[in-house]
């Protein structure tokens, strides 16, 4: 049993300058060139673990979290019944955007352009075959739990008797609300959803005890602006389609692929390769001034050496 496991273990081994030398990834600020640094390394360190998961666990993890994502429409809905002639409504009703995000991360369950953008930085180090297959493994696997946890949602809103007719209606207003964006738009305001997720990923570290309030207000923001995010809307579109309101194609096009797509560069390539680029540069040029400190002592050593 032992033997298998480790062999598991093997096979999802990222690979990185750390594994090849025995070594954990530092995350000492006193060690690393800046603070900056020190959060890089511990979500790359956090990225490494979430790419070496079993397969199954990472499943029924983002299945687990497209379900509790169904708590965002949810509240939205419900606030947008009650809130509707109260002045400032809008802003209470997108408040409630920010439920689901928070049973998620706060529970540490799967949700893609969160915990995926955190495995995109092992990558980056070190840019391998196997490093590259490994995370499109766990895209694969987190997207697809996701996809089939928002489906679930869904259907237990229109098929178990919770809500009133009101309250059903706001769900079907707020998903044709996502649906008026044109697929050009829909790309748009997701490369622009992805950056705020991936910025609220690299808040994380520094946060501490106010984890909460960072996930609050950058959730909030993505839903005041009406920006797209796959997880969230796959809830309110799946809505639409199994009521019946719009064909399951629509579903794919104009939705799925243009806001997975803005997601994945907003987040991924635009914030995590700059982040990247950026701390890269920091350690090279620590590296570079130690080797050259190391240099100059072992020349100061052969001259004294010679000198005797």
């Amino acid at each position: 049993m032992t033997s298998k496991t480790n062999d598991k273990t093997a096979e999802n081994e990222v690979e990185s300058e750390e594994s090849e030398q025995g070594k954990e990834i530092e995350v000492d600020e006193e060690v690393l060139p800046s603070r900056a640094a020190a959060v890089h390394e511990q979500i790359r360190q956090e990225g490494e673990k979430e790419l070496e998961r079993d397969g199954l666990a990472l499943l029924f993890s983002a299945i687990a979290a497209g379900i509790s994502m169904g708590a965002s429409l949810m509240a939205k809905g419900i606030f947008q019944v009650n809130l509707h002639e109260v002045p400032g409504g809008f802003l209470l009703e997108n408040l409630g955007y920010t439920f689901g995000f928070i049973i998620v991360i706060m529970a540490r369950q799967q949700l893609f352009t969160e915990n995926t953008v955190t495995a995109v930085l092992p990558v980056m180090h070190k840019p391998t075959v196997g490093n590259g297959l490994l995370l499109l493994r766990l895209w694969g696997l987190v997207l697809l739990g996701n996809l089939i946890g928002t489906a679930l949602a869904s259907l237990g809103f229109i098929h178990m008797p919770i809500f009133d007719d009101a309250t059903r209606s706001a769900f079907v207003s707020i998903s044709q609300k996502v649906m008026e964006n044109p697929p050009n738009e829909m790309f748009a305001n997701a490369v622009v959803s992805g950056w705020i997720i991936a910025t609220m990923v690299w808040m994380f570290p520094s946060a501490g005890a106010a984890k909460i309030w960072v996930i609050i207000l950058m959730t909030w923001l993505v839903a005041l602006g009406d920006l797209a995010h796959i997880v969230v809307g796959s809830v309110e579109i799946f809505y639409l389609v199994f009521n019946g309101d719009i064909p399951w194609q629509q579903f794919i096009w104009p939705f799925a692929l243009p806001t997975l797509a803005g997601n994945i560069i907003g987040g991924t390539f635009i914030f995590a390769l700059l982040s990247h680029a950026q701390i890269r540069n920091d350690m090279r040029n620590k590296a570079k001034a130690e080797a050259e400190a190391k240099a100059k002592r072992e020349k100061q050593r052969q001259q004294g050496h010679t000198a005797n």
